[in-house]
């Protein structure tokens, strides 16, 4: 691995991004995103993450975070493998997943080809973390986190898309609470 893509400074503040294997848009369902967003709640409350700026988008997840407890590795591989493992139960007791079999299929293929996977492969193995040391750079992810769902065509304009930080920069914390970002400036 890269010595770029490592978490070098443990108390930094980091831009990640990660995504499914091989793409998959898998957050298509409300189901699947509340995973998601009670697990950032739970780490935020129990784990130490300090979450500034989010986006889930259907295949992957873009953050600028930083963990209290100085182990942004630990709580970015604890946050995938506990996601991983809920979303993969909920496609499986989805009645009304229409795309259980092929999606099942898809993620034990990725995990026969790792062998630190037991069954089955969900979110891929980088993070590609950014430290985040000036303002510039903090802003330059801002922007590219939240205009993300703008970019593929979802939205016009980046508080429309209903699973980003976009909308708590607008006072709107309906789905997900986030650390003050006065700092962030």
């Amino acid at each position: 691995m890269s010595r770029n893509y490592k978490f070098h400074n443990k108390a930094g503040l980091y831009f990640v991004s990660f995504a499914t294997i091989n793409w998959i848009d898998v957050f298509t369902r409300q189901i699947y995103f509340a995973i998601l967003t009670d697990s950032i709640s739970y780490c935020r409350a129990e784990k130490g993450m300090e979450l500034y700026v989010y986006c889930i988008m259907p295949s992957h997840v873009h953050f600028v975070f930083r963990s209290s407890n100085d182990d942004p590795s630990g709580l970015l591989r604890d946050f995938k493998r506990y996601t991983a493992k809920k979303v993969i139960e909920a496609i499986v007791n989805n009645p009304i997943e229409s795309r259980k079999e092929w999606l099942l299929w898809m993620f034990k293929r990725a995990g026969k080809k790792n062998t630190t996977t037991s069954k089955y492969q969900f979110w891929q193995h980088h993070n590609k973390p950014i430290e985040l040391c000036s303002h510039h750079v903090i802003k330059q992810k801002i922007d590219y986190t939240h205009n993300n769902p703008v970019e593929t065509g979802f939205v016009t304009i980046p508080t429309e898309w209903k699973y980003s930080s976009a909308r708590n920069y607008n006072d709107d914390n309906t789905v997900l609470e986030i650390d003050s970002t006065g700092f962030l400036g």
